[in-house]
């Protein structure tokens, strides 16, 4: 959510700031409709003083026997009244339809966030590892004989439609063993805090967020009317909803492990074959609350504890900050952290890494009391996957393919398994 105060102060830095994004000017607008909400507030305070001055002199009519003067004051009251509700009725309306358009509106890119069109111009800040040089032609993971074996793509279809799976075997087990693997890194080497939150959330928390009200049709809801989250990022960061926590208690450091739900409207067609784009996946999810001081530096470190997990597990990648034109809704700058599919010859996203500045805080209204007195602030939010699992399963998979169909698990995955390193060509932990 934008703050109106900074849209009246600095229209044209408003407008310019959106055009990055390819808005054409919202201040016009926006000003506009502020402009007479504040009319009609100012309106209905001027006939609320004349109301309340007019009711002292009812009294004094009234003790000195003034019928006419004391009937006509009687009658103004009543009218100012009726007057006053209508006013403040219509500033409410037009209060909810700026409220309305503000949150349709992306946040503002940070200043060192590269222009452009989509992912053609995203700009890369560093790559680590160097792709495997394989001696085959190395396959995609759903051909990966190792993986064959536990990867039901048909049963999943009966049960449930396209774009699931179903894992059991080595692959289950390989998958679990990362979601581990990548929380006691985050928990034990990073600092956050581990954290189980629900799937289901109220309406509320969607808007908080920014998922609602333009991007309805990439969730799912329930007859009851909630939400299944498409990221803990939603539960996470909507902790601090409508709280004012002390300056002290940043920052706040969480991660979980959670199913994940979209419904990948406008997908049609990407990537459907295997598992790299499902309606049902699991992420571990990182979330920062942190004082606005501090969150650009926050972001630089959150990225760093997703390319960790990679390094550890042997992975290369690529980190890329977005342009403006490829950033999330929420977004002030993002970090996407791509990793190597040798099955596809290229990276692949695996992680995004968002700061929101105080854009999410305003839509949930978390602030922060100073330590040394003074108003209370809004937070900055920060977001990141660390990693999504699914995803990291494909690319062991496909970074550890050997020519006879088996597959080499990273080392680091050994005390998740029992000591296994591999898996056969049979899809057995050998």
């Amino acid at each position: 959510m934008h703050d109106i105060r900074f849209i009246r102060e600095h229209p044209e830095e408003f407008d310019a700031a959106l055009a990055r994004r390819g808005l054409p000017p919202q201040s016009p607008a926006i000003l506009a409709l502020d402009a007479e909400r504040r009319a009609k507030i100012t309106e209905a305070e001027r006939l609320l003083a004349e109301r309340n001055a007019a009711s002292k002199e009812i009294g004094a009519a009234k003790a000195r026997g003034d019928e006419a003067e004391f009937e006509r004051l009687r009658a103004l009251v009543a009218a100012r009244k009726e007057e006053i509700a209508q006013l403040e009725e219509e500033a409410k309306a037009l209060d909810q339809r700026l409220r309305d358009m503000l949150a349709e509106l992306p946040n503002l890119p940070a200043p060192d966030v590269p222009d452009g069109a989509d992912e053609n111009d995203n700009v890369e800040i560093r790559r680590w590892g160097e792709p495997r040089a394989f001696d085959f032609e190395p396959k995609e993971h759903f051909e990966i004989p190792a993986a064959q074996q536990g990867l039901d793509f048909e049963t999943a279809a009966k049960l449930s439609g396209a774009r699931f799976v179903v894992m059991s075997g080595a692959i289950a087990r390989v998958h679990r063993a990362l979601a581990q693997f990548m929380l006691e890194t985050h928990i034990a080497e990073h600092g956050l805090t581990e954290t189980w939150t629900p799937v289901l959330v109220r309406e509320e928390m969607m808007f908080g967020t920014g998922q609602l009200p333009k991007f309805g049709e990439d969730s799912y809801q329930t007859r009851d009317g909630w939400w299944l989250i498409p990221t803990a990022e939603v539960t996470l960061t909507n902790i601090v909803n409508g709280c004012i926590v002390e300056e002290g208690y940043l920052p706040r450091r969480y991660v979980a492990h959670t199913q994940c739900f979209r419904s990948e409207a406008g997908s049609a067609g990407k990537d459907v074959r295997g598992m790299l784009r499902q309606h049902q996946f699991e992420k571990v999810e990182m979330v920062s609350i942190t004082h606005p001081e501090e969150s650009d530096a926050e972001h630089q470190r959150m990225t760093r504890c997703a390319e960790v997990v990679l390094e550890k597990l042997g992975l290369p990648y690529r980190t890329v900050i977005l342009c403006t034109g490829d950033m999330g809704f929420s977004a002030r700058r993002t970090h996407d952290i791509e990793v190597w599919l040798p099955g596809q010859g290229k990276y692949r996203e695996i992680s995004s890494v968002s700061t929101c500045g105080d854009f999410q805080a305003r839509r949930m209204n978390a602030r922060f009391r100073p330590a040394g007195g003074g108003k209370p602030e809004y937070v900055h939010t920060l977001n990141g996957s660390g990693l999504a699992v699914g995803r990291t399963l494909i690319a062991v998979l496909e970074n550890g393919q050997e020519a006879d169909g088996s597959v080499t698990l990273p080392e680091a995955l050994a005390p998740f398994l029992g000591g296994a390193r591999r898996i056969t060509s049979e899809g057995e932990l050998a």
